[in-house]
């Protein structure tokens, strides 16, 4: 069986025509013909959750299958790693990664696709160290990228920011742009690639994500405002929309969801060119199709902008999940999975015996009928920020009980703890197997978490999902069930001492 993993960063369920629960932030449809399209074939499930936020963490589960956040943050892939591109190499099985994810080939997120037997890397999205002129980026342009006040022409912002403005400085029509040529590379690499006896194909487009900087139609299609207007922003500072600089006016939010939902419009339709070559190759009935983003993005939704800095709300953990394999039996899936489940499910339908030790089950008991459940909760989080977990009806959101706790962050790689920043020394270093799923010794050091919430939370998502009730001081007997599983998730995974602690658990 062929795989072709698809992932499409940031996308947001309630985007899809697949799912009936509509965004409340928009009053329009948005266009995702082809993705309802795989919808109506595959297998479609409804209680998927992230599992470690955001990027890089969230493809080490799919990739290498561990739920890598109660231990670490960003970072690479580690020598202990049983990688899917590697496994599936080693049993002759060809490998091709396709992406414009610029962050596989930053400071600190290596081994990710070194194991591929091909790999091509689409150059220039978001911060991406490509074009170096023009030296002053089109003006106007950078109005639309930039908080000019919060961010002059010395700071980090400034120069990653413009950095963009470079690199799509000669874009001219829609197939310059980064989605059309991740897509389009995708379905060329299958038609070349179509007669091998077996092959692995990551496609993985980093649209949507911001900055939402699309063509038109895509640009107009949800706005009756000028596009190019600079004092419209299409890159969102992450944080509050009602102060600082993430602020946005009513006029300024309504346009970045227009052109959030035209780069999703844009996704859709090069999509439909693998879908197209799918269908004019014939491989339907030997390729497993899996489609899914790693996690969402909100659009005021709860007051905020972005994904990083608030509540793991479901606008960001609830993600879309559709996968077709030939020999599914089941249209809907209600079962709770978990993105690390890809994992052990992508390896089943190749014929390779998934690793001892990793966090994932596979999801084909599901997709062919046999199974109806598949978890009784699910945990998800960012690094060293609250801890959730999820029944598939309840959300629960465990803060840090303070931030004077050390968090300890464990790793055989060097300093994989940075997002733009070279290496750097450490100190209160040690070493030894503080890692459950690896006899292997790992560095441990302290390090700082994420950004945190103070307040304990919990939401009844059946009859609240755009989770704006926290019950947490009127249903005790739900606090202490949902309590008690992440509990139970924790002492699962062999979370470290200092996990517990934190959360006074």
């Amino acid at each position: 069986m062929n795989v072709l993993l698809i992932s499409i960063d940031s996308l947001r369920r309630d985007f899809l025509g697949a799912y009936s629960d509509r965004p409340d932030v928009v009053d329009y449809d948005v266009e995702t013909d082809n993705l309802d399209q795989f919808a109506e074939r595959a297998t479609v499930f409804n209680s998927h959750y992230a599992g470690s936020l955001p990027c890089m963490p969230a493809r080490r589960e799919w990739l290498a299958g561990v739920k890598e956040f109660l231990w670490r943050s960003w970072g690479p892939m580690e020598p202990f790693d049983d990688p899917i591109a590697k496994l599936s190499r080693d049993e002759g099985i060809l490998t091709q990664l396709v992406t414009d994810h610029f962050h596989y080939f930053q400071h600190g997120s290596s081994g990710y696709y070194e194991d591929f037997n091909g790999f091509e890397f689409v150059r220039g999205n978001e911060y991406d160290a490509w074009q170096t002129s023009p030296r002053v980026p089109d003006e106007d342009f950078l109005d639309q990228l930039l908080n000019r006040d919060a961010d002059p022409p010395e700071s980090t912002q400034y120069l990653n920011r413009s950095a963009y403005a470079r690199n799509a400085v000669d874009f001219e029509q829609e197939a310059d742009y980064f989605a059309p040529k991740v897509f389009s590379r995708t379905a060329e690499w299958i038609r070349e690639n179509q007669n091998w006896d077996q092959w692995f194909c990551y496609a993985d487009s980093f649209d949507v994500h911001e900055p939402f900087d699309v063509p038109e139609p895509y640009a107009s299609m949800y706005t009756d405002e000028d596009p190019t207007d600079p004092d419209l922003p299409v890159w969102p500072y992450y944080g509050p929309v009602n102060k600082g600089q993430s602020e946005l006016t009513d006029r300024e939010l309504d346009f970045v969801r227009s052109q959030f939902a035209g780069s999703v419009t844009m996704v859709d339709r090069w999509f439909g060119r693998v879908l197209d070559t799918l269908d004019e190759t014939g491989l339907w009935d030997e390729t497993m199709v899996i489609v899914t983003s790693d996690h969402g993005f909100a659009l005021g939704d709860h007051g905020w902008i972005g994904k990083n800095d608030f509540t793991v709300y479901d606008v960001i953990a609830h993600t879309p999940l559709m996968v077709w394999h030939p020999g599914a039996t089941e249209k809907r899936v209600s079962a709770l999975t978990s993105a690390v489940d890809l994992y052990a499910t992508m390896l089943e339908a190749m014929g390779i015996d998934a690793p001892s030790g990793t966090h994932s089950q596979s999801l084909m008991p599901l997709i062919r009928g046999m199974e109806t459940d598949h978890r009784d909760s699910v945990l998800y989080g960012y690094w060293g920020t609250s801890v959730n977990v999820t029944d598939g009806e309840y959300t629960y959101h465990r803060p840090p009980e303070s931030d004077s706790e050390a968090m300890y962050h464990s790793t055989m790689m060097q300093n994989p703890h940075s997002w733009f920043t070279p290496p750097t020394a450490r100190s209160g270093v040690d070493a030894g197997e503080y890692l459950p799923y690896t006899s292997s010794s790992v560095w441990r050091y302290p390090a700082d978490g994420w950004f945190q919430h103070r307040d304990e939370r919990l939401y009844d998502t059946e009859t609240d999902p755009g989770q704006t009730n926290n019950l947490v001081d009127d249903d005790s007997e739900s606090v202490a069930r949902l309590r008690s599983l992440l509990n139970d998730r924790l002492a699962a995974y062999d979370a470290p001492d200092s996990q517990w602690t934190r959360l006074g658990l």
